[in-house]
């Protein structure tokens, strides 16, 4: 994404927007974690530690476009934390960057029981 500006060009990697869509991702209530695109990514995230695993960013034309792939708590309500999810995200992105994000899409690859026990 590259911007321009009387004093020069500002540009924003994917890679650092995929990196904010991930902390706040990873922080709302009820994801347990991000979960592999496809088999071939979930192989390369076992060998690199990627901060970006789990989240595809395109844009152009000045619209952001991004792409969560999460694994939710078992007993919590899906559609609320992949809401939850994508509100985070949004208001991330847009207070850091200072763009507005066209649209969210929150992918739920799977549930995970944390306490069998209980």
């Amino acid at each position: 994404m590259e911007e321009n500006n009387p004093l020069g060009n500002i540009s924003i990697a994917p890679r650092a927007i995929a990196t904010l869509a991930h902390h706040a991702a990873i922080q709302t209530y009820g994801v347990v974690g991000l979960a592999p695109k496809s088999f071939v990514n979930g192989l390369t995230n076992r060998l690199v530690k990627d901060p970006t695993h789990g989240i595809d960013v395109h844009y152009g034309e000045g619209k952001i476009h991004i792409d969560i792939y999460i694994v939710v708590e078992y007993g919590t309500r899906i559609k609320s934390v992949a809401s939850s999810v994508a509100n985070a995200v949004r208001f991330n992105v847009e207070k850091a960057i200072g763009l507005p994000v066209e649209a969210i899409n929150v992918h739920v690859q799977g549930l995970r029981i944390s306490d069998p026990d209980a």
